[in-house]
């Protein structure tokens, strides 16, 4: 039997569709539903499950469980299963793996061809991890697409959209938003100017609103709860379910009630889709402006569309049709089944010539491209036959590879023949090694040193100098200096006491984050972990943060902070952590 895959790795759930005789269809990854979810667990043998199977056994075992890996794609702090350090990148080859071997099974022979898709935004250096695990999935001759893409390869075969049509990708998934333009060409389609991307953006962003909603009404109970506690541990996983299933019931009522269950709390909680909207709406705000920006790079005006695609699980909330109508003033179209459409396009990629622009994995002896090594493996070589479509922080070949994630994981700095990762936080990581900063006497006041410049699109803020120090003079600190939005993006000039951020071996940086995060809670020792993103100097550059988009600003946050970190990725002078970190308001 002759048949191509296509693949839809998500954030929280998997897809997988087949294209034989002339059309695509999904195909059942479970014995209840046709999607999976995006969990791997490694079980105490070290064999994998993915899956139903790992949800089943996270439940008793959750430190063995890894979830939502995808958002930790490219950051090179390992997810530890049960002690064991293992990257994003792997954990995505085990899903690969059990994906195609399921299907396999299945259908009683291999597929022909497969096509995997990826978030639009996603840059040089993703992609080439996004080919490693592919290969160490035992994968090749594997075609790679983007998933605004492959979305609307599905739509425009059942909507017969002509050539030279634009259509406007809106895509929220469970853990990524995507905003394209694509052309439809009469052999497939193409991006007209730039895609936008918010990498922190979806629905699990959705339910941990509602969560938090929930938890406000109960006194302290979530936090009160003992962890360490199994049933506490399974009556706090319930209650996130019972969350989520009220953020989807939203989507038609009017109301949703939730119920507690806790060991120190027993109730119930209702929440109304208005307050469920009022919640989400600043976020879904963000993902509209990001829209249009993919707009204004394309050099198009909303009314030069045929229609505005909605795509991914979190497409179907009301109020996203409402906003996006609304703003847009263009026809909307929902597909009946949001969250298989990427599949099933990623299956006509496969099985048809209509990928514009794709990646091949093909084994090869060519020379390997140089990425960054995750702590837990080595990276095998990687071919590129065709080169990735640049995103919106360049492509591969340029000099400098900035991967910007909101409140996560910042960047590759590609120099001569090697690449430095500059890693950041996540709720998984290795134990740090103490080290000892060498510091030096400094002065006790906090001076605005800083004379960076910074063409300016609106008014600079300037932090206050302090006189008194609560802290010895001698601890390293940094001081925020002054605050400018350039274009889409924050920039914060910024001074250091008794060091200069530096990624060299036993040295110091900084860690910038949202004031929604606690200080203490901003490096790889803490727990729960906040996110964060790594900075130093380089390139000789002065001293000025410019990893925040202002798209990325999370709910509740009012300031971006730094706070100094060793090499490690701990929080240096705990003890004087919330008097050392500076702040600017936004």
């Amino acid at each position: 039997m002759t048949y191509f895959l296509g693949i839809d790795l998500g954030t929280t759930y998997t897809a997988a569709a087949i294209y034989e005789n002339g059309r695509a269809s999904i195909i059942d990854l479970s014995s209840r539903t046709a999607i999976i979810p995006s969990v791997v667990f490694l079980a105490e043998d070290g064999t994998y499950l993915v899956g139903d199977a790992a949800t089943r056994r996270a439940l008793t075992e959750p430190t063995r469980a890894a979830k939502q890996f995808k958002r930790r794609f490219g950051d090179t702090t390992p997810i530890l299963l049960g002690g064991s350090p293992i990257s994003a990148d792997q954990l995505s080859a085990q899903l690969l793996k059990a994906v195609v071997a399921d299907v396999t099974e299945r259908q009683g022979a291999a597929p022909q061809g497969i096509t995997i898709t990826h978030p639009a935004n996603w840059g040089g250096y993703k992609l080439e991890l996004l080919e490693q695990s592919i290969r160490a999935a035992g994968l090749t001759d594997v075609k790679m697409i983007t998933e605004p893409e492959a979305a609307v390869l599905h739509y425009a075969q059942l909507e017969r959209v002509p050539a030279g049509s634009l259509v406007a990708v809106f895509d929220l998934g469970g853990g990524t938003f995507d905003a394209a333009i694509v052309r439809k060409t009469e052999t497939g389609t193409e991006f007209i100017g730039r895609p936008e991307g918010i990498e922190r953006l979806g629905g699990i962003d959705f339910d941990q609103a509602v969560f938090a909603f929930v938890s406000g009404y109960l006194d302290g109970a979530i936090e009160s709860l003992d962890l360490s506690v199994p049933a506490a541990r399974s009556a706090l996983e319930r209650l996130r379910v019972e969350c989520v299933d009220a953020k989807e019931a939203l989507s038609s009522d009017d109301f949703a009630d939730i119920n507690v269950m806790l060991p120190n709390k027993q109730t119930t909680v209702r929440i109304t889709r208005s307050e469920f909207e009022a919640l989400i709406r600043p976020s879904l705000g963000q993902a509209i402006d990001a829209l249009r920006r993919a707009l204004t790079s394309a050099g198009i005006v909303p009314n030069e569309l045929k229609s505005v695609l909605l795509a991914g699980g979190s497409s179907r909330i009301p109020l996203v049709r409402e906003m996006v109508s609304g703003e847009l003033g263009r026809p909307v179209a929902v597909d009946s089944h949001p969250k298989h459409v990427v599949a099933l396009g990623a299956a006509l990629a496969a099985g048809t010539a209509s990928a514009a622009a794709v990646i091949v994995v093909t084994p090869s002896a060519a020379t390997p491209v140089p990425v960054p090594a995750s702590p837990s493996t080595a990276m095998p070589t990687v071919a590129q036959t065709v080169a990735p479509t640049p995103g919106p922080t360049g492509g591969p070949n340029g000099s400098k590879l900035k991967l910007m994630i909101a409140g996560g994981v910042v960047a590759a700095l590609a120099i001569g023949g090697g690449a430095f990762a500059l890693l950041g936080g996540g709720s998984d990581s290795a134990q740090p090694v103490a080290t000892t900063p060498a510091t030096n006497e400094a002065s006790t006041t906090l001076a605005d040193s800083s004379s960076t410049t910074v063409a300016s699109q609106q008014t600079t803020t300037t932090a206050v100098a302090s006189t008194t120090l609560p802290f010895p003079a001698s601890t390293l600190r940094v001081a925020l200096t002054g605050l400018t939005i350039v274009g889409n993006h924050y920039e914060v000039t910024y001074d250091t006491f008794n060091f200069e951020p530096s990624f060299d071996v036993g040295k110091f940086h900084l860690h910038f984050f949202w004031n929604t995060d606690a200080p203490a809670s901003v490096g790889v020792t803490s727990s729960p972990q906040g996110t964060w993103i790594v900075w130093a100097l380089r390139d000789g550059r002065d001293k000025v943060f410019d990893q925040f988009l202002t798209t990325d600003v999370p709910l509740g946050a009012t300031a971006i902070c730094a706070v100094v970190a060793t090499a490690e990725h701990s929080v240096h002078s705990p003890q004087y952590v919330d008097d050392t970190v500076s702040c600017l308001d936004l």
